[in-house]
């Protein structure tokens, strides 16, 4: 597999970088390098001392047009796919360190399933702000440097990724979604499988650590 970056041309199908909000991407950062680093994946939808910030005010109206928005984080260790999410919104991320996204596409899904074979890898420099669409299938990021792991911004419309609505199940779609704005494929191979989410991924269950 190769590593693109997200300055290559293959992003632009992706996802784009964010420019313009310099002051914004500092004061954010400032704050992820002191929220916690877990030897595995942990994620938190909203962070208060994020959600606080000024810069919060800038994401709602310069990245999501004035909509109510989230600030979490994604931090840890992984070089794993195990599964791929999609939202009705784009996410934008940002990490203090740099990390790697593997993503794919919505419109590649076939009768529910994706082959993980076009899945690509797209590594992101430290401190660039990126938006990633809302039709790229996504899910942890994974880190460059096992010794410095990743701290990774979520921002995310208001309520993504809380608890599921309690609704009934009639489009096929719906089988898939695990979680308020959040639909999800998973490797058979994940814990995410094993704890009832549905398979949607076959192929390889994508370890970047060889590429590293």
């Amino acid at each position: 597999m190769r590593i693109h970056s997200v300055f290559d041309p293959e992003f632009k199908a992706y996802g784009q970088i964010v420019t313009g909000l310099d002051e914004t991407v500092q004061e954010i950062l400032a704050a992820l390098k002191t929220t916690p680093l877990p030897e595995g994946v942990g994620y938190v939808p909203t962070d208060p001392d994020l959600q606080e910030l000024p810069a919060a005010v800038e994401v709602s109206e310069h990245c999501f047009g004035g909509m109510p928005v989230q600030l979490g984080w994604c931090n840890g260790h992984n070089t794993r796919l195990n599964c791929l999410e999609y939202h009705r919104d784009s996410e934008f991320n940002l990490g203090t360190e740099d990390f790697i996204l593997l993503l794919a596409r919505q419109e590649e899904i076939e009768n529910g399933l994706l082959d993980t074979a076009r899945v690509k890898a797209f590594r992101v420099p430290a401190g660039v702000l990126v938006e990633v669409f809302a039709t790229t299938l996504h899910y942890a990021p994974c880190h460059c440097d096992a010794s410095k792991g990743f701290r990774v911004l979520v921002a995310l419309p208001w309520l993504t990724n809380t608890e599921r609505p309690d609704m009934e199940n009639r489009t096929p779609e719906d089988t898939i979604m695990t979680a308020r704005n959040k639909w999800l494929l998973a490797h058979p191979e994940s814990s995410e499988a094993k704890n009832g989410a549905k398979v949607g991924l076959t192929g390889e269950n994508i370890d970047i650590a060889r590429y590293l």
